[in-house]
């Protein structure tokens, strides 16, 4: 059984544990975090995250934020952030979070969900189109990773 719910202080350390053990240049064109990184800080409260338990533990999370701190901007929040622990992938635990943060975003008002995904990570796409999600454009060749130019995929989901 897999639920949804708002991230917890004491989810810290399990959060960043998921963070650590599923970044790769496949999915982030960012370094890794460094080991004792917080996983809460500035900007990433633990509000502004959805986790997953499936079995009574936590699996995975989301990350929603604000976008530009603009009045012609507070329609719109960013999908910042997707992980599932590595050993309970293929769960459809990534597909639930996805769309328990269009319904959140949706709760709170927003018109449009943004996020951003490394042009070469199929399986996340799949997965944001599946929830709804539409290209809306490319940054081409916008990271350059393990010697590769990489495109930088915009996609929304309109929520009006």
């Amino acid at each position: 059984m897999i639920t949804i719910r708002l991230a917890r202080a004491e989810d810290e350390a399990v959060l960043a544990e998921i963070d650590a053990r599923t970044w790769s240049s496949a999915v982030s064109p960012a370094p890794p975090p460094e080991p004792g990184t917080p996983f809460f800080g500035e900007g990433a409260r633990p509000g502004n995250f959805l986790v997953a338990e499936h079995e009574g533990v936590v699996a995975g999370y989301v990350r929603l934020s604000p976008g530009f701190d603009i009045d012609a901007h507070r329609h719109v929040l960013v999908l910042g952030g997707l992980a599932v622990d590595p050993d309970r992938q293929r769960l459809g635990i990534g597909r639930q979070l996805v769309d328990a943060a269009v319904s959140v975003a949706r709760h709170r008002g927003a018109r449009k969900l943004t996020l951003r995904v490394l042009g070469h990570n199929t399986a996340a796409r799949r997965v944001y189109e599946e929830c709804g999600f539409v290209v809306e454009g490319v940054l081409r060749g916008e990271f350059r990773i393990d010697g590769h130019d990489v495109d930088d995929v915009l996609m929304a989901h309109s929520l009006a």
